[in-house]
């Protein structure tokens, strides 16, 4: 966005007046404060259902089995993603133990390396201050955040998709050598890229350059792009991969490329088809309270497009191609522009960067304008949950609201209402001020309070989506070889914390929310062990040779009630929303 590019000549005297020692300390404070937002508290919420509960099991049955090739789920082969981030989380148990900060270490790691290679490419193409607000601005989002403390890959396919465009951007700043080298590293970045998430991997970051390309009439670049060596390095990454896996698992290649690739991206039969305009609302939400800049700034910054640099153009197209590829997509999840609101974060940094050398330019009204936005917002949010902490009946009254998980949530309405109320209060000295350095801390302050002030109100969300509690209320004093089984339901991450495997009675194993088991199921072959027809559930219990502890929802609490009256057991409620009975062993076996 150099709209305000004429205001960016003085940074580089900016950078003159302040001393080296002082630089130095910003820098360090600064990844201290990048550190805190991702690895503080990275234990401190349990595993939530159902991708984390589902993650963190395939990690810790990797470690045990040491497949490290076929990966799988409750014992089932689980082929939806490719093994490398379930390797990297393995790994992590086997050094330091299975919990739930080692299941997230993985991608709080791959975030702060993004971070750190993000300020590398922008101190290089920028200058460090733009750079240093950019980690700063990026880390206190809230994508970014709940996607680096979250078991699941979108945080390590960001960073080797970032990797790859960098590396393509670089490679065609430098000549000969240097070049070569640039092209190797983006090729073995879009390999690795592909052995987390498959074929998007590559697809991504290629999208990317090539309008980038295009954008900057450097149309020729992608000969260079599609060298043969940088052919044979991707290739040399994913085939032993693809190959060995396809050896193993004939069904694979149909599965990968047909069904898990192009089907999700070209019909809606994974069930997550949203409107077109999808993404608008998730940015203005998952990149709050930045997101505030953006309408103005767009505006802005399309008047001065003739002015933008080379590397504000990378982040423009960027960001543009990856909102509009997954638009287009009939799958659409928040976690897939994650990269999109990284490049957002660039530039957002490149207003603040302009914003400070000027306090009267075009920049600072911009800043000034979202400091109006984001107190109005925040003192209407700290009025709200301020009335509500006082009588938690309001809003039940209001929407006609009632549920039983509600009471958990009464003690965290005075916490919210004194964040947005500090953030309220910086919002106004900043705009009282006109202070631009507190205008910066008026925007990050939402999120750190998120995670100091806020942090029992997020653990008590998570808990109403774990299966830890659920874990904890069954009975330590069941019989030796009890069987667990669950009835038409599967509670994520039961498994992990129990260390042990669930059977399953399912018609069709949508509970394992596992797209290959359904593949597979489907396919005409004997069910594997683990998982058994629900029609069949009577023959399974008369053949068992131990007692069976049944977990069931409400929706088969009458059949649960009904299989324990036959065998003379006791139902019992587990949390809010399953029951179980401890069936004994059938006579005679």
């Amino acid at each position: 966005m150099t709209f305000f590019s004429s205001q960016v000549s003085h940074a580089a005297a900016t950078d003159r007046i302040l001393t080296i020692k002082s630089k130095h300390w910003i820098l360090i404070f600064s990844f201290i404060f990048c550190a805190y937002m991702l690895f503080a508290h990275l234990g401190g919420l349990p595993l939530i259902s159902p991708d984390e509960g589902r993650n963190a099991e395939v990690a810790r049955e990797m470690s045990q089995s040491h497949s490290w090739l076929v990966p799988t789920y409750n014992g089932l082969t689980y082929l939806d993603k490719p093994a490398f981030y379930f390797k990297t989380i393995a790994l992590s148990f086997s050094l330091f133990g299975e919990s739930e900060a080692v299941a997230r270490l993985s991608s709080a790691c791959f975030g702060f390396i993004l971070l750190v290679v993000m300020f590398l490419f922008c101190q290089r193409v920028y200058n460090q201050r733009t750079a240093i607000l950019a980690i700063l601005i990026v880390a206190t989002t809230p994508l970014y955040i709940v996607f680096s403390r979250f078991v699941i890959f979108d945080m390590s396919l960001a960073f080797f998709v970032c990797s790859t465009i960098f590396a393509c951007y670089l490679a065609e700043e430098c000549e000969e050598k240097q070049r070569i080298r640039w092209y190797l590293i983006g090729a073995l970045s879009a390999g690795l890229a592909t052995l987390i998430k498959g074929p998007v991997g590559f697809i991504l970051p290629t999208l990317v350059v090539a309008v980038f390309n295009g954008v900057e009439g450097r149309l020729g670049a992608m000969k260079r792009v599609f060298a043969l060596r940088n052919w044979a390095v991707f290739l040399a990454i994913v085939l032993p991969w693809f190959i060995g896996l396809s050896l193993l698992r004939p069904d694979f290649p149909y599965y990968g490329i047909m069904r898990e690739s192009l089907a999700r991206f070209t019909t809606s039969e994974f069930h997550r088809t949203a409107p077109v305009y999808f993404y608008a609302p998730i940015i203005a939400g998952t990149f709050f309270a930045w997101s505030l800049l953006l309408p103005e700034s767009i505006i802005a910054a399309w008047r001065e497009r003739k002015r933008w640099n080379r590397a504000d153009c990378l982040f423009v197209v960027w960001a543009i191609v990856v909102v509009l590829f997954f638009s287009v997509s009939q799958s659409k999840l928040p976690g897939y522009i994650l990269t999109a609101v990284l490049a957002l974060g660039v530039l957002t940094a490149r207003v603040f960067s302009a914003a400070l050398d000027n306090s009267k330019g075009q920049c600072a009204r911009i800043a000034r304008h979202g400091t109006i936005t984001l107190l109005l917002l925040s003192t209407a949010a700290a009025l709200l949950f301020g009335m509500i902490a006082v009588d938690p009946e309001l809003i039940g009254s209001i929407f006609q609201f009632k549920h039983e998980k509600f009471n958990l949530f009464i003690s965290a309405f005075l916490p919210m209402a004194i964040t947005f109320g500090i953030v309220a209060l910086l919002s106004g000295l900043a705009f009282w001020t006109q202070n631009m350095r507190l205008v910066l801390a008026a925007f990050m302050s939402f999120p750190l309070l998120l995670l100091t002030v806020n942090f029992d109100v997020l653990a008590l969300y998570a808990q109403t989506r774990s299966s830890r509690s659920l874990a904890e209320q069954i009975p330590e004093t069941l019989p030796p070889a009890t069987e667990l089984a669950c009835m038409a339901c599967l509670p994520h991450g039961l498994p992990f914390y129990l260390k042990r495997l669930v059977t399953v009675w399912s018609r069709d194993g949508k509970e394992l929310s596992s797209n290959y088991v359904e593949f597979t199921l489907n396919s005409g072959k004997p069910w594997p062990e683990g998982i058994v027809p629900l029609a069949q559930w009577s023959d399974w219990l008369a053949s068992r040779t131990h007692p069976v502890y049944l977990l069931a929802k409400k929706d088969q609490l009458t059949v649960l009630k009904t299989i324990a009256a036959e065998r003379g057991a006791k139902v019992e409620k587990l949390g809010f929303d399953y029951w179980a009975a401890l069936l004994p062993t059938p006579k005679g076996n």
